[in-house]
């Protein structure tokens, strides 16, 4: 899967997440950009994201060590190529 793909993999997953469709991501998104981006829904979001990814998981340290949607994605792509 190309990084293009999981960009607008991504981008759908946060659109619908957040019930959206306006949503923009770009590398160094935060959840401090998106307003309903809180402790509950980044949990949903993580979940919606390993369902999207056929079954990818992230452990909790994993995910307490990204810094934006950038990270994010490189580890998607890292993952998806191993």
């Amino acid at each position: 899967m190309t990084e293009d793909e999981i960009w607008a993999l991504l981008t759908d997953v946060f659109r619908e997440n957040f019930d959206d469709d306006e949503i923009v991501l770009w590398p160094e998104m935060t959840a401090e950009d998106i307003e309903e981006w809180d402790s509950l829904t980044n949990v949903q979001l993580l979940v919606a994201i390993e369902q999207t990814f056929n079954g990818l998981r992230f452990s909790t340290g994993e995910v307490a060590n990204l810094k934006n949607v950038g990270e994010l994605c490189s580890v998607i792509k890292e993952r998806l190529s191993a």
